[in-house]
Parts: structure tokens; sequence; C-alpha cells
């Protein structure tokens, strides 16, 4: 196993348990330039993710930090809109149609533009009342949230990036007084379905690298663990801040990269 590559797994594992994003936007530009062939690079990561998704997932579950409510609205959307893209990208593929660079391009504003707002001073009065966060009486809340995670569906299979960070940016416009490691939880739970789907695509091309996989998830394991212990220990604000500057990080180099 490579040491490098086993380093690499570690630090992007950590990112992603802290932020809940980070995968694909920190990875595949690092496989590149390490030398790796691009799609090699993608569906190796993908994998990756999915395993490091999965991981920071279930360590957010077990401490409560998944609000499965929200999380099943979204896939109500998502998973659909992920199988009727699909769909279109073997159509697509059939014309050789480029549309990447437009989609990264948007994304990466999309994220700048969240990570921004984020880092704008919360109102004090964001606190849950009655025992029932707010957010939840909202009808109107629940049918956007199938809406953005149809869109988000789309997106993510059409692009095969920003599962995570894309996501985090949903959940912050639609439940702003949501705390934000439930906001990466949430975002890691629901990502790992998507992320599935772009993984087997992918792993069905041949473009999956399994001894070069095997070197980033040795790393992965303790990084995810380590990111999402630190994540629940930290203050709110701190977590919220380091949120926004791996989205506007991620943002700024999806639309130079």
């Amino acid at each position: 196993m490579d040491p490098t590559l086993i380093f690499a797994g570690f630090a992007v594992g950590a990112v992603i348990g802290l932020c809940g994003v980070g995968g694909g936007a920190l990875m595949t530009p690092f496989l590149i330039q390490y030398g790796i062939s691009p799609a090699i690079a993608i569906g190796t990561d993908l994998v990756y993710a999915l395993f490091s998704k999965s991981i920071g997932a279930w360590l957010h579950h077990v401490r409560g930090t998944v609000n499965w409510g929200i999380v099943g609205r979204l896939a109500l959307g998502s998973i659909p809109a992920s199988l009727a893209c699909m769909a279109m990208l073997g159509e697509l593929a059939e014309r050789d149609i480029d549309y990447q660079w437009l989609i990264r391009d948007i994304v990466g504003v999309m994220l700048v533009l969240t990570a921004s707002a984020m880092l704008l001073p919360l109102r004090k009065n964001n606190k849950k009342r009655g025992g029932k966060h707010p957010l939840d009486n909202s009808r109107h809340t629940g049918y956007l949230t199938i809406l953005m995670g149809a869109l988000l569906g789309f997106v993510v299979t059409l692009s095969s990036i920003g599962s995570g960070a894309i996501g985090a940016a949903v959940l912050i416009l639609l439940y702003p007084l949501l705390p934000a490691i439930s906001i990466v939880g949430t975002d890691l739970m629901h990502a790992v379905p998507l992320v599935g789907v772009a993984a087997l695509g992918h792993w069905q091309l041949g473009n999956v690298d399994f001894p070069l996989l095997g070197s980033l998830v040795a790393g992965a394991a303790p990084g995810v663990w380590l990111g999402a212990k630190l994540g629940t220990r930290l203050p709110e604000q701190y977590v919220r801040k380091a949120l926004a500057i791996a989205l506007l990080l991620i943002g700024v180099q999806m639309v130079v990269y």
C-alpha cells in the first residue's frame, strides 16, 4: 500500500466525518495530479466516497445527529430523479454531448454563495420552541424538501459531484435552524444511496482501481471516525464555520479546476 494514498484517504475522511463534504471535490483532483487517469480517479473515488460516507453516516446515526424525517423526504425525491437521470445520461453519451463543465460552474457558484451566507452571524433567537423543531411544523417545507431532493438527485447523478456539498447547501437553505452537526449527519446519510448509484455505474464501466481503493480505504476508516468524533464535541459555531469554509473551498475549486 502507498503511504501517501493512505494519508490522503485519512485526511479526506476526516473532512467528510467533520463536515460531511469534500469526497469528490478534494480527492478526485488529488488523484489526477498524482498521475491517475481521470476516469479511474473518478470511479475509484466514488467507491471510496461510498465507503467513507457510509462509515460517517453510521457514526452520526449512533450519536443521534441524523434527522431521519428529512432524509426520507430528500430520498423520496432524489432516488427516482437519479434513476431517471441515468437513463438520460445514456442518451447523452450516444450523442457525445459534453455538459460537465457547465454543471461544475453552476454548482461551484451556488456553493460559494451558500458558504458566504453561512459565515454571517446567526440571530440569537434561533432556538427550539416547545420541545419540537419549528421547521417540522411547515408542510410547505416538507414538499419543498422532496422537490429539492429531486433536483439534488438529478444534478448529482448528472455531474457525479457534490453529493455532500450540494446536499449540505440544500439543508442549510431549507432548514436554517437545524444544528450544523445535524446538517452534517443528515446530509451524509442521504448521500450514501446517491453515491452508491454513481459508484455502481462506474464499477460496471471498469473505472475502479481496487489496489488504489485499498490504500484510500485503509486511511478512510480512522479519518472518518476522528472527524465525526470531533464534530460532536466541538461547539456549534465551530462546526458551522468549518462546514462553511469547506463549502467555500470546494465551490472555488469547482469553478477554477
